[in-house]
């Protein structure tokens, strides 16, 4: 499957404009961007979308096509953003998006930029529904409450809220289905209010899965709510750490703070712990600053003899004062000896109480080489460490 995504965010935000919004809703901020490109940034997230067609406000096209521009340069998504003028009608901006899609892409997602908080989840989980034959896939909430018919402010009827759901976006289609159904409702001078209905009046069955409570659409100023007073940035980090150290010197070696009884000895200007040491360099990483030997020169005498769970804590402090939260860490030893299995745990409990993390959230691993190379030869040891974290913005 080729699947692009289009987002609509031409709409004009009327019922908030009438209570005094002046800025489109889709265009607030939040967590440091346009709310339009979370939406953008969720679907990238997914591996089984190869890209994204944004409908945009035809009177502001220039402007906010700018945006676009500054925001990929910023941040690049990892999947080509593309962008055209939106319609008078949601059913029209749909159709700009379908003409603007590329000619190799054969089904599309259709989602409403004011619902930032979907997942890429439930992208795949509309993307694995989909049979061959169906007219496409939509997420539903089943409804709770009971449901009357009402006009004219009096009841007609009451509905069986078991065959009544609350439908949201993103939807999934065939791209020649829907291309179909647009046509069709335009020749038809056919109105709706979401692309799903123009499929089933074309005659196609359209399948469900269940939404997300959450996956709400920000229409009156009561659901600005969600997203004003949690206006602080965040994002994911990730760095990776790598250290070596030769055999033969007069260190006893330690590994992620632990002692290893009978191990050969290393040569080092500290305690050698080469686990440790890449470690730091992994936070370091995530950090963007640089690595030990920057902050840590062994050409320092100060450093010489120094225990690596001074540098780890010093770097942890940096952390702190940079809003970096770990989240996980990812560490292999490499070294034909000694063994390190018998030591996983200690070294998980020792890192698990000087980072602060559970020891869930750290893992350690231990390999040889097949007696390759200066590991295999028994010359060294080596050591790898991955650290993600989220760095927060005030």
């Amino acid at each position: 499957m080729n699947i692009w995504a289009i987002i609509l965010a031409a709409g004009q935000s009327s019922r908030l404009a009438k209570s005094g919004l002046r800025q489109k809703k889709q265009f607030l901020e939040y967590q440091g961007v346009p709310l339009f490109w979370h939406s953008v940034l969720t679907f990238a997230r997914s591996s089984r979308i190869s890209g994204i067609v944004i409908t945009l406000p035809v009177d502001e096209l220039p402007r906010f096509a700018d945006l676009i521009e500054n925001l990929k340069q910023k941040r690049y998504p990892g999947v080509p953003v593309s962008y055209t003028a939106g319609g008078d009608l949601r059913q029209d901006s749909v159709y700009n998006g379908l003409m603007a899609l590329p000619d190799q892409c054969d089904f599309v997602m259709v989602h409403d930029a004011a619902r930032p908080f979907f997942t890429a989840k439930l992208v795949h989980k509309l993307i694995d529904a989909f049979e061959q034959g169906d007219g496409g896939t939509i997420p539903v909430i089943p409804c709770t409450d009971t449901v009357k018919m009402v006009r004219d402010q009096a009841v007609i009827s009451t509905l069986n809220r078991n065959e009544v759901a609350l439908v949201q976006t993103p939807q999934f289609f065939p791209r020649k289905v829907l291309l179909d159904s647009h046509q069709k409702a335009r020749r038809d001078k056919l109105m709706v209010t979401d692309d799903s209905s123009m499929v089933e009046k074309s005659g196609f069955t359209v399948k469900t899965v269940v939404g997300l409570e959450n996956n709400i659409k920000i229409t009156t100023r009561e659901d600005l709510k969600m997203i004003q007073g949690n206006n602080a940035s965040a994002r994911f980090c990730t760095g990776f750490g790598y250290d070596v150290h030769r055999y033969g010197g007069p260190r006893p070696m330690v590994l992620g703070g632990i002692p290893i009884p009978g191990a050969p000895g290393v040569y080092a200007h500290s305690d050698g712990d080469v686990l440790m040491h890449a470690l730091v360099d992994a936070i370091l990483g995530c950090l963007g600053r640089g690595d030990i030997g920057d902050l840590f020169p062994d050409s320092e005498e100060k450093y010489e003899d120094l225990s690596s769970a001074v540098f780890l804590s010093e770097v942890l402090l940096m952390a702190q004062k940079e809003n970096l939260e770990l989240q996980h860490i990812d560490m292999t030893v490499i070294a034909q000896v000694p063994r390190i299995t018998p030591f996983k745990n200690q070294i998980r409990s020792n890192l698990a109480g000087l980072t602060g993390l559970k020891p869930e959230q750290i893992n350690v691993k231990a390999t040889t080489e097949e007696k390759l190379g200066f590991t295999g030869s028994r010359q060294g040891i080596k050591a790898m460490a991955m650290v993600t974290g989220i760095k927060h913005y005030k």
